[in-house]
């Protein structure tokens, strides 16, 4: 059997094409008329293999922390709560916004959950011994964001602007119990293993680099490390502007870098990496994608390809969907994403 596509991309070993992928959010079914999005899907079999109409008018899925109809209370004792159907909700009641609940606190069992959800590692093994492409991987929001739950960010942003001991523990704490997850999901043959934690805003991270590489990358490389001496290749998702912070992540161990086209800039992007690091680019959802002609789309997305990728690899590109862009604006971003997977071939 070949190396799958993703990992020939990953390795710089010439895929076959640039992996794409267009990840419709569960909001969209809420959003758009249900016939109009199942024909898009339709009509692009390449991001949609598979792909077959279901009878409507049809409810997605939604997970607890996505679904507004209720609070949700993860592994952690966080509290959730979506202000609309089909997006992920947020953090509404922090178990640790008060130190003095820090001895009735405990983190919880890595045999049962992955620190958010219940997980079933033999179900998990079973997937992986029959998938092609094995891929684990923390919750998004592994650690900083999940101190952020704990505490409340401004709570948090006060504990390290005060260097608090306390701080200190937790991390430690929360280190073991993430450390204990990624080696079940090596355990359970994971040759990927994700990272996915937002680290930047509009502008800047948030949080200094100096606060950064005091706290969060030591607990980053320690979680990091299994995985890259287990030969796994190891992701990092973010959002937002991390350009401050972009070089430490990789000296921490990542290999493959998932962030954001247009707040951290394509020149940047490729001035930084180019050649040296694989990429995932998150395809803009804020500006062309949004209020852009369906020609500009299909330019940017050429752009991308074109001063990003090589025939030998290191690019792949997801567009994750929100309500927002027309339909011809969706239209627009399947048709080049899938036009330009070819660019190569």
């Amino acid at each position: 059997m070949s190396k799958h596509n993703e990992l020939r991309a990953m390795l710089f070993e010439k895929p076959d094409h640039i992996p794409m992928h267009f990840v419709l959010s569960p909001a969209c079914w809420f959003a758009y008329p249900q016939d109009r999005l199942c024909d898009l899907m339709e009509a692009h079999p390449f991001l949609f293999p598979g792909f077959r109409r279901p009878k409507l008018p049809f409810t997605p899925e939604l997970g607890p922390d996505s679904d507004p109809s209720t609070s949700f209370t993860d592994a952690m004792g966080c509290v959730w709560h979506s202000a609309k159907p089909g997006l992920l909700g947020t953090v509404v009641r922090h178990p640790l916004a008060d130190w003095a609940d820090r001895e009735r606190f405990s983190f919880p069992d890595p045999d049962r959950t992955d620190g958010r959800f219940p997980v079933d590692w033999a179900a998990v093994k079973a997937a992986m011994d029959r998938a092609p492409y094995r891929a684990g991987g923390l919750r998004h929001g592994h650690t900083f964001l999940q101190l952020c739950d704990l505490r409340g960010y401004q709570n948090l942003m006060f504990d390290m602007a005060d260097e608090d001991e306390r701080l200190d523990e937790l991390i430690d704490g929360l280190t073991e119990f993430n450390l204990a997850v990624v080696r079940r999901w090596l355990d359970a043959g994971a040759q990927v293993m994700g990272y996915p934690e937002d680290l930047g805003m509009q502008v800047g991270p948030m949080l200094s680099p100096d606060q950064f590489r005091r706290y969060i990358l030591p607990a980053y490389r320690r979680i990091m490390e299994p995985a890259r001496r287990a030969g796994a290749i190891v992701t990092m998702h973010s959002d937002g502007d991390i350009r401050l912070l972009a070089d430490d992540l990789v000296d921490g161990g990542v290999q493959v870098l998932n962030l954001q086209d247009l707040v951290n800039g394509i020149d940047w992007i490729r001035d930084r990496f180019f050649g040296r690091l694989a990429l995932e680019l998150d395809v803009d959802r804020q500006d062309v994608t949004v209020r852009g002609t369906p020609q500009q789309i299909d330019a940017l997305i050429r752009e991308e390809v074109e001063k990003l990728s090589t025939p030998q690899g290191g690019l792949m590109m997801v567009h994750g969907c929100y309500p927002g862009p027309s339909l011809e604006n969706i239209a627009a971003l399947m048709d080049a994403m899938e036009k330009y997977a070819f660019y190569w071939s």
